[in-house]
């Protein structure tokens, strides 16, 4: 009877996560699509079919990418850096705020789906909640007003708003979640911490010293790949929109 209580609560307690994770896919995406509407001047009239594709292409190579990650020397072994943003950047410099959500959610799919989850779906929960506070304000300014400054300030607001949102995300929500469903004491994950890093000693040196960090060379490595490839490739995405105007045209 007892293992059954314990059984009882555990699904009860997955199934409140995976409804936040729902509740949270939906207003992200639902204030993709309000800051498409509004703000972004220039948007692409395209096929849904070109659509589907270019979200569909790089939502994969994004999983893929997210299959290539490495630890971090002053961060514990479950912080584990990779760049699977970069596809998604440049889909949602390419497509817009909505496309960059939907290839972001499509990612975690794909990934759960050829790998699993290792953290009880909590480190995927957060690398698309974190994620879309670095993708949505990037392509939120850039398609404003679409020029190679714009993009960088973008990057840059993108790269801040990701490392605040992040930090306290994790300090608030993910590792008290994430301790939970593991049924672990906070000291324990602290412990962990202290073991490659000195100067954690608490949840919020923790934060200070793993998560702030983290997010911060993710940030700027993918901005700087997104600022160096998204110009040079952007013309053979662009050169297929211009055939397919062609054809309308005729």
């Amino acid at each position: 009877m007892e293992t059954l209580k314990k059984t009882l609560a555990a699904a009860k307690e997955n199934l409140g996560f995976l409804l936040v994770c729902l509740l949270v896919f939906a207003g992200v995406f639902a204030v993709a699509m309000l800051f498409e509407r509004l703000l972004v001047k220039e948007r692409k009239k395209l096929s849904d079919t070109h659509y589907i594709t270019y979200t569909a292409l790089f939502s994969c190579m994004a999983a893929v990418l997210m299959l290539l990650e490495f630890p971090l020397f002053f961060a514990p072994g479950f912080y584990k850096l990779d760049i699977s943003e970069l596809p998604v950047m440049i889909c949602t410099f390419y497509l817009g705020p909505v496309s960059g959500v939907i290839c972001e959610f499509l990612k975690i799919v794909l990934k759960l789906i050829m790998k699993g989850t290792s953290t009880a779906f909590v480190g995927d929960f957060a690398n698309f909640a974190v994620g879309c506070t670095f993708v949505l304000p990037a392509s939120v300014i850039y398609h404003a007003k679409p020029s190679r400054k714009t993009a960088l300030i973008g990057l840059a607001a993108g790269t801040l708003i990701m490392t605040v949102f992040g930090s306290a995300f994790n300090a608030l929500y993910l590792i008290p979640k994430f301790a939970k469903l593991f049924h672990m004491e906070l000291d324990a994950i602290v412990a962990m911490g202290t073991e490659v890093n000195r100067r954690i000693t608490s949840l919020p040196t923790l934060v200070l010293w793993a998560v702030v960090p983290f997010n911060l060379i993710k940030g700027v490595a993918v901005s700087a790949l997104t600022f160096l490839l998204y110009k040079r490739i952007s013309p053979l995405m662009h050169l297929g929109d211009s055939r397919r105007q062609a054809r309308r045209a005729r």
